[in-house]
């Protein structure tokens, strides 16, 4: 099973979680990151690394967020189509928008 950014990475994005993928499976777009499904092994190395406790193995997703695990794959796709510097391995500055809840 995938693991999936949910809801607190919106407007709130680190990067911290890139950095330890082993497989390389995360992209972004001005808002938030995104893990590719196809590529993600569920090593879980990303999850202690986000600040916002974003990320999910895809069972254990909040019912509220459900969502995500469709908008994860698509947003994947789609970045990874695109081409481009939406594929992310690197640390980067990190972006705290009005709506970041950074616990």
């Amino acid at each position: 099973m995938p693991h999936v950014v949910t809801s607190n990475c919106n407007d709130c994005k680190y990067t911290d979680c890139c950095v330890v993928c082993p497989v390389e499976c995360f992209y972004q777009d001005e808002t938030m990151l995104y893990i590719d499904p196809e590529d993600c092994i569920d090593c879980e190395a990303c999850v202690p690394e986000c600040p916002v406790e974003a990320i999910y193995s895809e069972p254990n997703v909040p019912s509220q967020w459900s969502s995500f695990i469709q908008l994860n794959a698509e947003r994947a796709s789609a970045l990874k189509s695109a081409g481009g510097d939406a594929h992310i391995t690197e640390k980067a500055p990190a972006k705290e928008g009005p709506d970041c809840k950074k616990k």
